[in-house]
């Protein structure tokens, strides 16, 4: 059920509106031509940038020059690719390395050893980091999911509530799930994080969708494009963000990913193709950006 967000927000009653919002920016360039051009297109409405990451530096200087833009932090504590790889700001000699001394691959490895100390420590040089480099930084969200105790409970959302609080910056987090209604340990789970959020007065969504991240074997792009036009059409009323990552399928990409760069160069099409944004002016969405939730949020503080 979706929460007062849209009313708060000023939109009409029952409203359904969407953030489009492109993950991974900074990763590498490839990742970066994409998004720049989508975000001066007006084709997406936000991004957010991996600091950690070699190719950050050119994300940080084109959001710090255009301060209009939605650009938030990416908040890392994996990598996950083989030949490509990232390290901690705040170095390797803590709890958030693997053996050669790189954030870990995979998420459970996270839940398992981090200490929540080294992890907000991180968080916190992640969001500075952007900070001093000038971006009117609208959002936080993370990448993979390592924040939320998804496989064994044991989440980072209180160094994450902290930061986003002590900044005034809404976070990525749904107060719903395609298919919790089913799960009773889950719907606990959104209702308990979503309480925590309200508590500490920073704003969330009401839902976090998106489509298969792989690409199905034969998948063609129109298929791929006919699927997301499927899912904004099924977007129910209040705020839901649509997560992409859009990326230009070159040789760069290929050699750093293990799969899914031809995904990631179907997304970039498919977000400047007329027939989606089509879809979404006959389906009446309201495009909405996280600007507006954290202008919300700090209204609210004052």
């Amino acid at each position: 059920m979706s929460s007062d967000l849209a009313d708060r927000l000023g939109l009409a009653p029952g409203a359904r509106a969407v953030i489009l919002n492109a993950d991974d920016f900074g990763m590498c360039h490839a990742a970066n031509t994409a998004i720049m051009r989508l975000l001066g297109d007006g084709a997406i409405d936000s991004a957010t940038v991996m600091v950690p990451c070699a190719w950050s530096p050119e994300a940080l200087a084109f959001a710090a020059s255009r301060r209009d833009l939605d650009v938030g932090v990416h908040l890392v504590l994996t990598s996950e690719w083989t030949r490509y790889r990232w390290r901690p700001l705040t170095g390797t000699g803590t709890t958030l390395v693997d053996a050669a001394g790189f954030f870990p691959a995979d998420v459970l490895a996270v839940e398992q050893h981090a200490a929540e100390t080294d992890v907000a420590a991180e968080l916190a040089a992640q969001l500075q980091t952007a900070l001093d480099a000038g971006v009117d930084v609208t959002h936080l969200d993370n990448h993979m999911g390592s924040v939320y105790g998804l496989l064994t409970g044991r989440d980072f959302l209180g160094p994450v509530f902290d930061l986003a609080a002590r900044h005034g910056l809404p976070f990525r987090l749904p107060r719903e799930m395609a298919g919790a209604d089913d799960d009773a340990t889950m719907q606990a789970k959104l209702a308990e994080t979503a309480a925590a959020a309200d508590a500490r007065g920073v704003e969330i969504v009401d839902r976090l969708w998106t489509h298969p991240f792989e690409q199905a074997p034969g998948e063609t792009y129109e298929q791929v494009r006919d699927g997301f036009i499927a899912l904004l059409r099924a977007i129910p009323a209040g705020v839901t963000e649509i997560y992409l990552h859009p990326m230009v399928d070159d040789v760069e990409l290929r050699s750093a990913v293990d799969f899914a760069a031809e995904k990631r160069g179907h997304e970039l099409r498919l977000l400047s193709d007329p027939a989606v944004h089509q879809a979404i002016a006959e389906e009446g969405l309201v495009r909405i950006g996280w600007r507006a939730l954290r202008d919300l949020q700090r209204k609210g503080r004052a």
